[in-house]
């Protein structure tokens, strides 16, 4: 290894040592010089450094909306942020180069220091060979290791006659009398110690790098954007780092690390001269991350304090427990799919319900039905508590099992895992291809979830899942809350614009467009942004609301309280994109959507090997008409025909609704009953309360 190390590393860099002993034949002198030619060496490769830096500055926001948008995703997020970085022509490694480059260096560099003869002397290796076994003679023990080559030195300096007949009429005697290793009166072929002078090396070699990382944080373009943990915790470890690795090598190592920690300083303002970050980055108008206040850090630490104890007492609490049925929820919103059907269980069975959550604010804690067990398990720990999972049928809208990071049981082979849909929406198109390969069962809204699951099944050679035909309990619910709704007279129609908040929506993609042909045409405009627009992108919505202070009032307003659905149902029109709001509206209304084509919602790009067609786009002209924003002129006369033709439209999506959706207002039930029958639960008669 070291033979290698001195091949690759020692021979090129003992070139470039040798030439500035032979410039300035002074051992101490000539490192400095040495290290001078290395930066002079490394600095295109921190030119290139100083590039992508800057690339990283100007795509940071992008990289945190992409963390936003695909919050809880790993593998999106992860995706996502590759695509970026091609798009961008951006390299991890580039920043690293020169920090990789100091590695071959300073192994090169130790090599050199510990092998005199080889790279300040040149002598061949037959005559270093020679002198070490002569050493051996004199020293009466073989020179070994890495500084057998100084230990020869020395022992020819103390005894130069033993060496006369391996030296004479070469001039070499001459030369090593002549090399000295001393520097400011320390040896610099010597490790320093902690009980004499020598100890100012490594305290030096600190001190020089707490100045560089100070003055990095203040200047270089990637650590400014670091907080403030951020940029004097890679200080610390910095500085501690090189006072202890300047404690265990030669101090020539040291003299070294010292001089290039003080060169680096002009690179740096050197590198901001020729690539300006203030001139290449636009400060002003680039979106700021919200920065918490040191009182909220430290409310947030709490929380996640208290959490951690709050799960470790659930998941103990859980896993004592006998159970037949689980329901997992990723948050407190996934209650409204659940909710129906989990009523149905406790009135007509005497099944006990485990709901997990990973929500620690989940409205389920505030349910006190006893035979409901609520629990809190986190994102992480759910990881290993799923794999741990000893209930009989376990319930979930979350799909891709046993694909990411949740896996099917490892101590319960038989479990069976059922998929509850959350949108009335195509699989194959919506959820990322084989989703839903590791599901034992799926409950179906409707034929088109039997033909793609089938279809999926013959294209994969996958096994066969039970698809039990329960339809969709929240559209029963959604059916009922409509019905249940006063009646409200207008002067205007209303119009509800409601986006989905994904890549592409409208908001981003054509919002401008949108409403320069709807905005104050004799209706009520309502933009009702998706919440979690709202809370992942606070900056741009705050633009929407500048940029349309103005237009405020009669004709139109920005709704952003979800605490009720009234104006989404009371309303005469939806207009979207690729939401499954449209679905809901219409079904449950019987009101036509209006669909704008932006660039196409999708999860699977291999959606086509499935030869159904996905819902979400068949439905589009069944329940109302798709634009195209180049036929955005044409949205005022399409907007007026679908206002006024409310019987046509009441018509044609009341069968459409019967066509794709099974058991219409017993779907809660139809869900229970299979849950019950799978599970054994005792079914009450209709006069029996719980």
């Amino acid at each position: 290894m070291l033979d290698l190390i001195n091949t690759i590393f020692g021979i090129p860099l003992g070139y470039l040592m040798y030439f500035a002993f032979k410039l300035v034949k002074d051992y101490g002198l000539s490192i400095i010089i040495f290290t001078f030619f290395t930066k002079v060496i490394m600095f295109p490769l921190t030119l290139i450094s100083q590039k992508n830096s800057i690339k990283m500055v100007k795509i940071q926001p992008q990289l945190d909306e992409i963390k936003e948008r695909y919050a809880g995703d790993a593998q999106q997020i992860l995706a996502e942020q590759k695509k970026l970085y091609k798009e961008e022509k951006y390299s991890s490694a580039a920043g690293m180069l020169p920090l990789l480059f100091q590695i071959p260096i300073i192994l090169g560099l130790i090599n050199v220091i510990y092998n005199p003869l080889q790279h300040l002397l040149h002598l061949d290796a037959e005559l270093i060979a020679g002198l070490t076994r002569r050493a051996g003679e004199v020293l009466s023990l073989m020179p070994a290791g890495v500084g057998a080559q100084i230990e020869v030195l020395n022992a020819i300096r103390t005894s130069p006659e033993a060496f006369a007949s391996l030296l004479q009429g070469s001039g070499v005697l001459a030369e090593i009398k002549a090399l000295d290793f001393f520097f400011l009166g320390l040896n610099l072929a010597e490790k320093p110690l902690w009980s004499n002078i020598t100890v100012l090396v490594p305290i030096l070699s600190g001190l020089s790098s707490f100045l560089l990382s100070a003055l990095q944080n203040r200047h270089n373009v990637l650590q400014r954007e670091q907080g403030f943990l951020g940029r004097w915790g890679t200080a610390a470890f910095l500085v501690a780092f090189s006072t202890y690795f300047a404690s265990i090598v030669p101090m020539g190592i040291g003299l070294y690390w010292i001089v290039g920690n003080y060169l680096s300083i002009p690179v740096l303002f050197l590198a901001n001269l020729i690539y300006n970050p203030k001139r290449l980055i636009d400060y002003e108008n680039r979106p700021q991350k919200q920065k918490l206040t040191a009182e909220e850090r430290k409310l947030q630490r709490e929380v996640k304090r208290k959490n951690k104890a709050r799960e470790k007492i659930d998941v103990n609490r859980f896993f004592s427990r006998e159970k037949k049925l689980v329901f997992y929820s990723e948050s407190s919103g996934f209650y409204k799919y659940f909710g129906r059907i989990i009523e149905y269980i406790l009135e007509e069975s005497d099944l006990d319900i485990h709901y997990v959550t990973s929500d620690p604010k989940d409205k389920i804690f505030e349910n006190k039905n006893p035979r409901l067990h609520s629990y809190y398990v986190g994102p992480t720990k759910l990881i290993s508590f799923m794999m741990k999972m000893d209930a009989d049928m376990v319930i979930m809208t979350m799909p891709d099992l046993d694909r990411y990071h949740i896996k099917r049981s490892i101590v319960k082979k038989d479990v069976e895992y059922v998929y509850l849909d959350h949108a009335m929406t195509s699989f194959h198109l919506m959820l990322r291809e084989h989703a839903l390969d590791a599901f034992d069962t799926i409950f179906v809204n409707g034929p088109n979830h039997i033909e793609e699951v089938r279809q999926t099944e013959d294209v994969y050679g996958l096994k066969e899942k039970r698809l039990i035909k329960t339809g969709y309990s929240l559209l029963d619910e959604l059916l009922e809350s409509v019905k249940n709704l006063p009646e409200i007279k207008r002067d205007k129609k209303h119009v509800l614009i409601a986006p989905s908040w994904q890549k592409d929506n409208l908001l981003e993609f054509c919002l401008e467009e949108l409403l320069e042909q709807m905005l104050h045409k004799g209706y009520k405009l309502i933009l009702r942004p998706h919440p979690e627009f709202i809370k992942r992108f606070p900056a741009k919505m705050q633009a929407i609301y500048d940029r349309y202070a103005d237009d405020l009032g009669e004709d139109f307003e920005i709704e952003d309280d979800f605490s009720s659905n009234t104006n989404i149902y009371t309303s005469d029109l939806v207009v979207t994109d690729w939401s499954a709001i449209a679905q809901e509206f219409s079904y449950a209304t019987k009101k036509p959507s209006l669909f704008i084509n932006t660039p196409m919602k999708m999860m699977n790009p291999n959606y086509k090997k499935i030869k159904a067609v996905p819902l979400n786009i068949s439905l589009r002209d069944e329940i109302g008409v798709s634009v195209d924003i180049e036929d955005f002129e044409k949205l005022p006369k399409i907007i007026d025909d679908l206002l006024n033709r409310p019987d046509f439209y009441r018509e044609k999506i009341t069968q459409v609704v019967e066509d794709n959706i099974y058991n219409i207002g017993r779907a809660a039930e139809a869900s229970g009953q299979y849950i019950i029958g799978r599970l054994g639960g005792d079914e009450r008669s209709e006069d029996e309360t719980p």
